[in-house]
């Protein structure tokens, strides 16, 4: 498909972006929608994932009978199987009539089955045999009944991890996954949750009568790194939000917008794949500063030990008294080493005392060396990571401290420290 059909197809369904992920997900849409082929799409919940379903339809041989939408997590387990397959009269108590489920009233269509990982075991058996053999019996009933519909599916959880925990049966997972489709979460459309947030500011403009909110750059780049675990769901919401709270000044800056995202989730980093161009902290990055972390946290629980560990001192005695506690940290330290073992190292020494020498073992003469050049290592690693972070705002320390995770005192604390004025 070329993108003037890319562009049809998101013109005729409200599909905003122009992410390659969205993209690619619409050109498979597209792909499977003439055969009757089942389809799963997955995608976080409020990603757009029904949007697909209905692409799939209304392209399709079925597209002018009927389409129907089903949540499955919103049906209690046990009225289930008579929504989707219909009952016979006094089949259960309150049957007082019989009554047709989804799947034949549906003849000739699509079911969207929303959340298909929260249906229960039994209804999943049921559904298995529709779409093997197009068959199906009401609840009450002996009666063979066929049906023709296609069924597409959907789900925000991991349904391979739902088989191993006997929670999904795994045949029904192939049979439903022929055609898998992917829909991507917001924070993973770069550039996409500016022009979702314009659109959802103009509908809202004209729904409330107001003029329509705009972003400063500095807010923009706030928008563009929050990782909106809500997706499209949770965007809408909040321009809906801005936009009737504001009042005459409807330019939102960093700070007013800030007051609307949730404090717990502002600052984390989203880890999305930008444009080429754009200068972003890569999610490569992101996990190395997690390692860096990592390291830095082992290193420092390194220099309590052997500050524990050193001298006379009352702190001694805890080894000395619980040292199973610490098998642990002896086998890296070093195996051949024992609580009770005299250490006599002081570690803001460079070099232990003459007449110590012989007297502190090589091991923790090794690991008081380690520790020495992690520190350096260490420093160099944080000096590289707020030289990158100054960089990418543009030296503008607020922003910078914001993508560090850290507080404005201890960047600048950092920054005299690094002697990184003058940059």
């Amino acid at each position: 498909m070329d993108e003037s059909g890319i562009l049809s197809i998101k013109q005729r369904f409200g599909i905003i972006g122009n992410s390659n992920l969205l993209n690619h997900a619409i050109i498979v849409a597209t792909q499977v929608a003439p055969t009757d082929m089942s389809v799963l799409i997955t995608g976080e919940s409020g990603s757009g994932k029904e949007s697909f379903s209905k692409i799939i339809h209304h392209i399709s041989p079925r597209k002018h009978s009927q389409f129907i939408a089903i949540n499955c997590g919103s049906i209690p387990e046990g009225t289930i199987d008579s929504e989707l397959f219909g009952h016979e009269k006094g089949s259960f108590t309150g049957a007082h009539e019989a009554r047709k489920g989804y799947f034949e009233v549906t003849n000739g269509g699509t079911i969207f089955l929303d959340e298909i990982g929260e249906m229960p075991l039994g209804t999943q058996a049921r559904l298995l045999r529709v779409l093997e053999n197009g068959e199906f019996i009401k609840v009450g009933s002996s009666k063979v009944q066929r049906t023709d519909v296609r069924v597409v599916a959907a789900t925000n959880v991991n349904l391979m991890k739902s088989v191993d925990e006997g929670k999904f049966r795994e045949d029904l997972y192939y049979r439903l996954s022929t055609v898998p489709i992917y829909v991507p979460p917001l924070r993973d459309r770069g550039n996409d949750v500016e022009l979702l947030f314009r659109k959802f500011a103009a509908d809202f403009a004209e729904k409330y009568r107001v003029k329509p909110i705009s972003l400063t750059e500095d807010a923009k780049g706030i928008l563009l790194k929050y990782r909106f675990p809500g997706n499209i769901r949770q965007l809408k919401n909040l321009v809906e939000q801005i936009s009737v709270l504001s009042s005459d000044n409807k330019v939102v800056d960093t700070e007013k917008l800030l007051g609307y995202l949730p404090k717990d989730q502002s600052q984390l980093p989203a880890l999305y794949k930008g444009s080429d161009t754009e200068e972003s902290i890569s999610e490569r990055d992101l996990l190395y500063k997690v390692l860096f972390d990592m390291k830095k946290d082992m290193h420092d629980l390194k220099k309590f030990v052997l500050e524990v560990m050193e001298g006379d001192t009352p702190n001694k005695d805890i080894i000395k008294d619980h040292s199973a506690l610490f098998d642990d940290m002896e086998t890296e330290l070093s195996p051949s080493i024992t609580p009770e073992e005299p250490v006599l190292l002081n570690i803001n020494t460079a070099t232990p005392p003459q007449e110590y020498e012989a007297e502190v073992p090589e091991e923790i003469q090794d690991i008081a060396h380690e520790t020495q050049e992690e520190e350096l290592s260490l420093e160099k690693v944080e000096k590289e990571f707020i030289l990158k972070a100054l960089k990418k705002n543009n030296n503008k320390r607020k922003y910078a401290a914001r993508d560090l995770g850290i507080s404005e005192r201890t960047l600048y604390r950092k920054i005299k420290q690094y002697e990184l004025e003058d940059l």
